[in-house]
This record gives C-alpha cells, structure tokens and sequence, in this order.
C-alpha cells in the first residue's frame, strides 16, 4: 500500500522561502511604477486598488497600467499573481486598460513563470517579448479620427454599445442629420463606417492575442461569428479563409490595412 507523505509546511510558509518572490502570493500596498507595468494573474483572484478605484482580476487575466499609476493588491490565498515591468515605450492606449483574458498574454506569462528569469540579461528577452505583444494589442489597426463636436465626440464614445444612431442621438440632444454631417467633416467617413472599424479595431486586437472568432466577435459587440468575418472581409480587403483557417494568423497582419483599403475612405 503506498505510503501517504505528510506536507509538514504550509503554503503560507513555503510563499516565503523567497522573500523577494513573496508579494507574488499575498500582494502589495500602495505605489507606482515610473515604468509601465502588466499585473497578471497566473491563478485565483487579485483585488487592487487603481487609481482609486476596485478592480477584481480573476484567474488568466490581466491590467495594463500606464507609468505613475497608484496601485495596491490583495491575492486570495493560493493565488499567483506576476507584475512584470514594461519598457517606456509600451504605454497603454488608456492610463488603466484591463485586456480581460487574452491567451497570448498567458502562455507568455506561463513561460516567464517556468523560465524564472533572475538576472538582467536573462530578463530582457521575455520583455522584449511582452513589449512586442503588448503593443501589438494596443495598437489599433484602423486609424480614427476622432470627432472635436461634443455631441458627436459622445456618440463616437458610445458607438461601441448595442444603441441605434437614432437612440445615440437623442441621448445628446440631436439629430441623426446632424451627427452624420458632423462625422463627415470631422472624420472623413459616414458613423456607421466609422463604428464598424472601432469594433473590428477590437476584434483585431482579441484575435491577434489568441482569442478565436466566436470570442472576438462577442467582445465587438457582433452577434455572430459570420457577422465578424464578413466585416473583416469588407474592410480589411482580405479574403475569409484568411480569418477561419487559423485565428491566430491574425498576429501576422500588418500594422496598417493593405494597399487599397485606406482608414479614412468612404
């Protein structure tokens, strides 16, 4: 009969055979990083304080904060959490950006977690890394003007929810008539072109982390997974076997749209 082995320490003790290592079990007060900085989650949940206000971090998911971002963490017991540092240079698009769960991020994370890096020159490979991932999430493939009129600068604020123009409109106290003028001046395209490459900028962003198609389309506000793939079709300029023989080939698009299908047409 095999024997069973009793753990004599517990985990709270074992957390802290590595004292350096130990704020990745039980969290941190207050501070900020001059540096931008990426708050994991390998396992459990993580409650934090940004900027003064609670965020929940379950498990696989992750924060993107800008530099100078006060935070704090709480980890429940037995969680993991990683807070690796960023270069300069990769800033999120907003001072706190929460990226949800996104699979690139995890097995990168799961790999730095493994590989335990230590020394800075065995650091600064997986930042590379993370700095290359980080950015090509951040960066949207579309590039929008946005609209300086007030009314219109809160539609295109909201242009991500399930309401209609006209719904939009009467929230700011206008019409469709004057909102749609007022895009195409300030933008170059009709709302709807323009709400249709701010959800496929999100869509792009969760493909090219690892997402697949029915989650990316769910997270840009499209009903169904064919929805998604005909909008990428139509304004990418790229064929749909493109998207459905592997979502993951999403990471090789360019940074910009190809030759012929210009931001600010139509």
């Amino acid at each position: 009969m095999e024997r069973r082995i009793e753990v004599t320490n517990t985990q709270r003790e074992l957390t802290t055979v590595v004292p350096e290592h130990a704020i990745r079990f039980r969290g941190h007060r207050s501070h900020a990083h001059r540096e931008p900085h990426l708050i994991h989650v390998v396992a459990g949940t993580a409650d934090l304080l940004v900027d003064g206000r609670a965020v929940r971090l379950g498990t696989r998911e992750s924060l993107w904060l800008a530099p100078g971002v006060p935070h704090s963490a709480r980890y429940a017991p037995g969680s993991v959490v990683l807070g690796p540092l960023l270069s300069p240079g990769t800033v999120p698009a907003q001072r706190v950006q929460r990226l949800g769960v996104v699979p690139q991020v995890t097995r990168l994370m799961t790999t730095v977690l493994g590989a335990a890096p230590a020394t800075p020159e065995q650091i600064r490979p997986f930042r590379a890394a993370l700095d290359v991932l980080l950015r090509s999430l951040g960066s949207p493939y579309f590039t929008l003007r946005q609209p300086v009129h007030p009314a219109a600068r809160a539609v295109a604020r909201a242009a991500m929810s399930d309401l209609t123009l006209d719904e939009l409109a009467a929230a700011q106290g206008t019409s469709v008539r004057h909102v749609q003028r007022v895009f195409r001046e300030e933008t170059g395209m009709s709302f709807s072109r323009w709400r249709a490459r701010a959800r496929l900028n999100v869509a792009i962003s969760r493909l090219r982390g690892g997402d697949g198609l029915t989650v990316a389309a769910h997270l840009a506000g499209y009903t169904t997974r064919s929805g998604l793939l005909k909008a990428l079709t139509r304004e990418t300029g790229l064929p749909g076997t493109h998207f459905t023989g592997d979502p993951a080939s999403m990471r090789t698009l360019p940074g910009t749209p190809p030759a012929g299908v210009v931001a600010g047409s139509h």
